[in-house]
């Protein structure tokens, strides 16, 4: 997602000026602890001073140690339940649930913060081994009262049928990050989107 995070900060920040976000996830794979430890000290607190909560990838001990909000865990991560142990009560955990419903239902019980379903489209940032419908979304949402995240190659191009189906969040990386435009203008674009514009 971000490379060579300290020569990003303004750009970062620009990208959370530019719209409604609700959480950043920082998810950089292949990272030894210690360097992904101070990635996370420049990035979340430029967010969470603007009320975004930040989220870190798979692991829940070091988003715990790094003062992040919550974790973000796929099937192969940490058990939910060591993931609460290590953020406590208030911490947030979004769980990936690919195209079943019973995953979903099963993080729900457990108490996950959201479900995280996808791949809705083609993505680069990791291979994809679930295809996921928007009628998924909208099954979700008429029925549950847990948020869902729709995750996978989202744009500001293709986004739309996932709004209208009733996804409460968009996960976007390359959508923001590779913008023709730039990250701030992508982040612009999808808020006027779930606006309704």
């Amino acid at each position: 997602m971000i490379e060579r995070p300290f020569e990003w900060v303004s750009t970062w920040e620009a990208a959370l000026d530019a719209g409604d976000v609700a959480c950043a996830q920082i998810r950089l794979k292949g990272l030894d602890d210690d360097a992904l430890a101070r990635i996370v000290d420049v990035l979340r607190p430029p967010a969470q001073r603007r009320g975004v909560a930040v989220l870190l990838n798979d692991n829940p001990q070091l988003a715990f140690e790094t003062g992040c909000d919550g974790v973000h865990i796929g099937q192969e991560d940490a058990p939910f339940a060591e993931a609460r142990k290590a953020l406590g009560p208030n911490g947030i955990i979004g769980v990936t649930c690919h195209d079943s419903r019973h995953l979903a239902m099963e993080a729900g019980d457990m108490g996950a913060d959201y479900v995280a379903f996808g791949a809705f489209f083609p993505t680069a940032t990791k291979d994809a081994t679930t295809t996921a419908d928007p009628e998924l979304l909208r099954w979700w949402s008429e029925l549950f009262t847990v948020q869902c995240v729709a995750i996978g190659g989202i744009t500001v191009d293709n986004c739309r049928p996932l709004v209208e189906a009733g996804t409460d969040f968009l996960a976007v990386s390359g959508g923001v990050w590779n913008h023709p435009e730039g990250p701030a203008a992508a982040v612009k674009a999808f808020d006027r989107l779930f606006g309704g514009n």
